[in-house]
């Protein structure tokens, strides 16, 4: 069975029902905003919690960590002989909670647009499964319950929840069509409509499936094209920055620190720090390379 992955709130160790009880008090500084942004998030992840409780829990897992941060930095600065640091405190506990309050209220965003690429990633051979077992002679229903089964991440749950509302009685035209209206991924919903289309007009499954297929896969060579056109600029960033840069910036200091006779710890530190530079780089360029990444790959 495909292991279900969890919307976990980011620095919490409680799940979300929790999390929700313990900031009842904190919601009530939000406004009611159905058609926000966050709100769909909220909605494309199946959380079930409304914007008010999400940002109500943003709220207090801030206010926690801006106590927490102040008294531990309250107490390192007055232990090691800072004047005011009962002030000096402030600042740095206000800049921890705004990180936090910042990563907790993009999670639903980031999450959302995981599950997207982790549906469109699987699409192509989720639908060549279903087209093998279709030309076996296995009914739809049946292929929908073993794909809930299989190993396809986010997209098993999605059929997942296609079976449980057709063992509920639901027709399965009506239950295809209202899992792709929800459903965020562009490619997934037009496969989706494409399948119901056929159940209703009596055409042969195996021939929509196939042709979804097909245009599935055009798409994917359109992305890969576009995915190394947008690779050559990065390349030549990552050159410049991470290679070239710093080879100049050795010459550099090794030749300033000798004519100017730097400090030894200073140079030391000036080595380090380029290093720390470049290893940034790194990780910032790795990331990039995998924002830009096809989604049908």
């Amino acid at each position: 069975m495909a292991k279900k992955i969890k919307f976990k709130v980011p620095f919490t160790f409680s799940d979300l029902d929790k999390l929700k009880k313990k900031s009842h008090f904190f919601k009530r500084y939000f406004r009611y905003k159905p058609k926000s942004k966050i709100q769909i998030y909220l909605n494309n992840s199946d959380t079930g919690i409304s914007r008010e409780e999400y940002l109500g829990i943003c709220l207090r897992g801030a206010f926690l960590f801006f106590i927490i941060v102040y008294l531990f930095s309250t107490t390192i600065l007055f232990f090691t002989g800072v004047e005011k640091s009962f002030l000096l405190a402030i600042p740095l506990a206000l800049v921890f909670s705004g990180f936090i309050f910042f990563s907790q209220e993009i999670y639903p965003k980031i999450y959302s647009t995981k599950k997207q690429r982790d549906i469109e990633r699987n699409l192509i051979p989720a639908l060549e499964d279903m087209l093998v077992q279709l030309n076996s002679g296995v009914p739809l229903f049946s292929i929908l319950v073993n794909l809930s089964m299989a190993e396809y991440g986010f997209l098993s749950n999605e059929f997942r929840k296609a079976v449980r509302r057709i063992n509920a009685g639901l027709p399965q035209m009506d239950v295809l069509e209202e899992l792709g209206e929800k459903n965020s991924s562009v490619f997934f919903r037009r496969a989706l409509w494409q399948i119901s289309s056929g159940l209703r007009a009596g055409s042969d499954i195996s021939i929509v499936i196939s042709e979804s297929i097909k245009a599935l896969n055009e798409e994917q060579l359109i992305q890969i094209q576009n995915y190394g056109n947008k690779l050559n600029p990065l390349i030549m960033f990552y050159m410049l920055i991470s290679v070239i840069i710093p080879a100049l910036s050795i010459t550099f200091l090794t030749i300033i620190s000798s004519m100017v006779n730097l400090p030894e710890l200073t140079t030391m530190l000036l080595f380090v720090s380029l290093f720390i530079f470049v290893v940034l780089i790194q990780i910032m360029f790795l990331g990039m390379i995998k924002s830009v990444r096809p989604s049908l790959l």
